[in-house]
C-alpha cells in the first residue's frame, strides 16, 4: 500500500502549480491559460477566506475561554468580542456574494446610469466611516454615463469603499473621465496601502493582507460579472487601480433621457438586486422584527436590528446604513432629530415606515415627508418591492 505524506499545519497546504503550457494535444491555448488563471485566483481566494475567518474567530474564542474561566468580561472586552464576531459574519457574507456571482446566477438588467452621480451618492453615504478611518477622498470627476445593472454597480462602488477602509492610508485620489479612444468611461484610484515611512526594507512581493482581502476579491468578481476591464498595479507603498466601462454612453450620440421608456419597478424582477446593501431595522416589538426578517431574508441584504431610537442614533454615529426601516410607534421628536441629522449629510436617504395595521404601500415620492410606508399586513408581500424601488431610486 502506498502512502502520501501530507503537510503539517505549520507548513500549510501545498498549492497546485499551474502549468506553463497546455497539455499535449490541447488546441485552445487561450482557454487553457484562462483556466489556469482562474485556478490561481480561487486558490488565493480560499486562502484569504481562511485568514479572514480564522483571525477574528480565534480572538473571539480566546475571549470566550477567558469568560468561562473567570465568569467576568468588561465592557471593552464585550465590545471587542462583538466586533470580532461581526468581522467573521461580514467575511461570510462576502463569500456568499462572491459565490453567487461566480456561479453565473446573477441576472443583470442594463440601464442608463450616471456613473459620476452614483459614486458621489455612495461617498455621501460612507462619509462618516471614511472620516473615522482618517481616509480623505480627493475627487476629480467628469460626467460619465454608462449602461450597467444599477444595483450591481452600487455593490461594486460600496465594495471599493470597503476596500479603502481596510487598506488605505491618508488620501485616496479618485478620478472619473473618458478615454479618447475607444470612448470608454474610466474610474481611476490611487492610494497608499501602507505609510510611506514603513515601505523601506520590504521583502519582494510582500503586501498587507488587506490589499488582497475579501473586499478586493468581491470587487474583482463583480467587475468580471459586469464585463469590466480591471488593471491593478501594486508597488511597495502605493497602489493604482483602473476600471474601464466598455458600455459607455457617448454624449454626442446618445438620446436624451426623456426619450427612453420608464423602467418603473423592472429592477425588482432581478435576482437579489440589492445584495450587499445595508439596512437598519428599528423596532421595539420582537414579532415585528421577526416579520421583517422573514420578508427580506432572500434579498441578500446586510440587516441589523435595534429596539430603540437611542440605539439607532448610536448605530448611525458609527456608520450610516443605506436605509432605515422603522416601527411607526417609535416616530416622534427624537426620531425626527435623528432623521434631520442624517438628511443634512444625505438629503435623499431612504426611510421606510411600517404602519401599525393595514396593507398600505406608499412610495416616498408621493409622501409629504419623503418617507415610504408599508402597512403591517403587507410587510411580507410589499416590503421587498418597496426596498428595491426606494434604494434603486437613489443609486
Amino acid at each position: 500500500m502506498n502512502y502520501v505524506t501530507l503537510p503539517t499545519p505549520a507548513e500549510g497546504p501545498v498549492p497546485v502549480q499551474p502549468s506553463s503550457a497546455p497539455p499535449e494535444g490541447t488546441v485552445d491555448a487561450a482557454k487553457w491559460q484562462r483556466t489556469q488563471a482562474d485556478l490561481m485566483r480561487f486558490q488565493e481566494l480560499v486562502a484569504q477566506v481562511g485568514r479572514e475567518l480564522a483571525e477574528p474567530l480565534t480572538a473571539a474564542l480566546e475571549r470566550v475561554n477567558a469568560l468561562m474561566s473567570t465568569g467576568r468580561i468588561d465592557r471593552a472586552g464585550l465590545k471587542s468580542l462583538l466586533s470580532e464576531m461581526d468581522r467573521a459574519r461580514q467575511a461570510g457574507i462576502w463569500c456568499q456574494q462572491i459565490s453567487r456571482l461566480a456561479s453565473g446566477r446573477a441576472r443583470q438588467s442594463h440601464e442608463r446610469v450616471h456613473l459620476t452621480n452614483t459614486i458621489q451618492s455612495v461617498l455621501a453615504h460612507r462619509a462618516r466611516e471614511l472620516q473615522a478611518r482618517g481616509v480623505q477622498v480627493v475627487q476629480a470627476m467628469a460626467p460619465v454615463e454608462v449602461l450597467a445593472d444599477a444595483p450591481m454597480l452600487f455593490s461594486l462602488l460600496n465594495g471599493l469603499v470597503d476596500w479603502w477602509l481596510a487598506c488605505a492610508y491618508g488620501t485616496v485620489d479618485l478620478r472619473v473621465d473618458m478615454k479618447s479612444w475607444p470612448a470608454h468611461g474610466q474610474l481611476e484610484v490611487r492610494l497608499n496601502h501602507r505609510p510611506l515611512d514603513l515601505s523601506d526594507g520590504l521583502k519582494e512581493g510582500e503586501l498587507p493582507h488587506a490589499v488582497n482581502g475579501l473586499t478586493w476579491h468581491l470587487i474583482d468578481q463583480i467587475a468580471q460579472t459586469m464585463d469590466l476591464k480591471v488593471v491593478r498595479q501594486v508597488e511597495a507603498a502605493s497602489l493604482h487601480l483602473l476600471i474601464e466601462f466598455p458600455h459607455t454612453i457617448n454624449p454626442l450620440l446618445a438620446p436624451e433621457p426623456a426619450d427612453e421608456p420608464d423602467q418603473g419597478f423592472a429592477t425588482s424582477l432581478n435576482s437579489k438586486p440589492l445584495a450587499g446593501s445595508h439596512v437598519l431595522v428599528v423596532a421595539a416589538r420582537r414579532d415585528l422584527r421577526l416579520l421583517i426578517r422573514e420578508a427580506v431574508k432572500s434579498m441578500g441584504l446586510i440587516v441589523d436590528f435595534v429596539s430603540s431610537v437611542g440605539e439607532a442614533t448610536q448605530f448611525c454615529r458609527e456608520a450610516l446604513p443605506h436605509a432605515i426601516i422603522f416601527e411607526s410607534s417609535l416616530s416622534g421628536q427624537r426620531f425626527d432629530q435623528l432623521v434631520a441629522s442624517i438628511r443634512r449629510e444625505v438629503p435623499d436617504f431612504v426611510l421606510l415606515e411600517v404602519l401599525e395595521e393595514g396593507s398600505a404601500f406608499d412610495i416616498s415620492t408621493i409622501s409629504p415627508n419623503g418617507v415610504a410606508r408599508v402597512g403591517r399586513e403587507a410587510v411580507l408581500t410589499s416590503l421587498p418591492s418597496a426596498l428595491v424601488y426606494e434604494l434603486a431610486r437613489v443609486m
